[in-house]
């Protein structure tokens, strides 16, 4: 009988140490939204909240005083009031390669390209320098708050590998993909037709739905794809059509004409990926910023979602993003960072460039709508609200503790807002990976601030 007792007891002491017990002050959004105006209605603040993980996923969460008597006398409960709960945030465009080359001077998009990035990405060939600049990428991730991102490669396909090998060892959601690219870049990272195809459904093979990683195919962009490439990329997703899709559209209006010029028998840049089946559910178009009216349409119409990169669009000069003519089409869209044309991982900082962008239109971009954009907007715009965006029971645990009065400057303005959007709006300005407390990723802590 004892021996019995023991064996339960035991059994009970395990079961509880699975359970992760989190009391804060939590900020989340309950649902998607088509309008800004959904955006309040849709917000949750609990104010003295709890949130409890199993199993890296989220099994309750609610008012720290309706949940608190299922938190089991062994487990230890994570104490995060007077800091602010959040879910991950959701990166919906960047490149790892270019993260040593942040803040190269004085070009826009195409000599850029030609000046800095493919020689930065040559490096890329070397497993080993991939693993050393995946680990770097990782963890200014996760320093930064951002536990989900849709990331390109370059044209190596031991880059992705490294990449997610990485991942793996946190057990992150990530999607990524090999860059196609067999024209009109320097003959060292040319692909082929064949080859990208051949490389590409290898990755697939190999990594998409291990874990929570998944594979995005990834032609560059249309300039260094000829026909032959396009038509191995829908190929691809024709053969693997739960994968994803990322490219680049309407950067820089010198890049649409180039398209033109290339693609003569298209009408406009947009319709190149659309002849070729990549539009649509989770495919993703970084940028943007000048697209034709009826590009907008089909957007809109085959449910295909952009990544809005308001700092590398400043930096670059390509432009501003029409953000409220997104919203009244109907198109999905997240924040990207755009690493390296960005020049920043954080996503707060992010957000305040993406204030800016919308003050010299004329919108002002809410605190609200921000967040949103940047946790389960982002989530909708990669086909993953269903397990990522918000704390909802069932979710996977991600999320971000992060610190309001970081700086001096943070708390003297934070000392003088009132309400929680005056807060949140200090945040998104004057916020940088200082704010960032904590990162978890499967309900485990993946950064600490030191």
């Amino acid at each position: 009988m004892k021996k019995k007792q023991n064996i339960t007891q035991e059994f009970t002491m395990s079961a509880e140490q699975t359970l992760k017990a989190v009391r804060g002050s939590f900020i989340d959004f309950t649902r998607v939204v088509e309008n800004p105006v959904g955006i309040a209605p849709a917000l949750r603040f609990i104010e003295d909240g709890l949130l409890l993980i199993r199993h890296g996923k989220i099994e309750w969460f609610g008012e720290w005083e309706a949940g608190k008597q299922q938190i089991p006398a062994a487990v230890r409960v994570r104490d995060y009031r007077g800091k602010l709960v959040v879910p991950g945030f959701v990166d919906t465009h960047i490149h790892y390669p270019q993260s040593e080359m942040v803040g190269a001077y004085g070009e826009q998009l195409l000599d850029w390209l030609n000046k800095y990035t493919f020689p930065a990405e040559r490096r890329y060939e070397d497993l080993e320098y991939a693993r050393e600049m995946s680990a770097f990428f990782i963890k200014q991730l996760l320093r930064n708050g951002t536990t989900t991102a849709l990331v390109f490669g370059s044209v190596h396909p031991q880059s992705v590998d490294a990449l997610f090998e990485a991942a793996s060892q946190i057990n992150m959601r990530l999607i990524a993909g090999k860059v196609m690219m067999d024209r009109n870049a320097p003959e060292y990272l040319l692909d082929d037709p064949q080859r990208s195809y051949e490389e590409s459904k290898a990755l697939i093979a190999r990594w998409h739905k291990k874990q929570r990683l998944l594979y995005a195919i990834t032609p560059r962009f249309a300039p260094t794809s000829s026909p032959e490439q396009m038509a191995m990329a829908q190929r691809l997703r024709e053969e693997y059509p739960d994968t994803w899709f990322q490219t680049h559209l309407s950067e820089n209006k010198d890049e649409i004409a180039w398209v033109k010029a290339l693609y003569p028998e298209h009408d406009g840049y947009l319709d190149v990926y659309h002849q070729y089946g990549l539009t649509g559910q989770r495919c993703v178009f970084a940028h943007c910023v000048h697209l034709e009216e009826n590009e907008w349409d089909r957007l809109s119409e085959t449910g295909s979602s952009i990544a809005f990169c308001p700092t590398s669009n400043l930096y670059l000069g390509s432009g501003l993003f029409n953000l409220p003519k997104a919203w009244h089409k109907k198109v999905k869209v997240g924040m990207g960072t755009d690493i390296g044309a960005g020049t920043t991982f954080n996503m707060l900082q992010t957000l305040n460039e993406a204030y800016k962008v919308g003050q010299l239109q004329g919108y002002p971009l809410s605190a609200y709508e921000a967040f949103y954009l940047a946790t389960l907007g982002g989530a909708r715009a990669l086909g993953l609200d269903d397990l990522i965006g918000n704390l909802t029971s069932g979710k996977e645990a991600d999320f971000v503790v992060l610190d309001p009065i970081s700086t001096p400057l943070q708390q003297l303005r934070y000392d003088n807002s009132v309400t929680l959007f005056d807060k949140l709006f200090v945040m998104m300005t004057l916020g940088d990976d200082r704010a960032i407390y904590r990162t978890y990723v499967d309900g485990r802590v993946a950064y600490e601030r030191a």
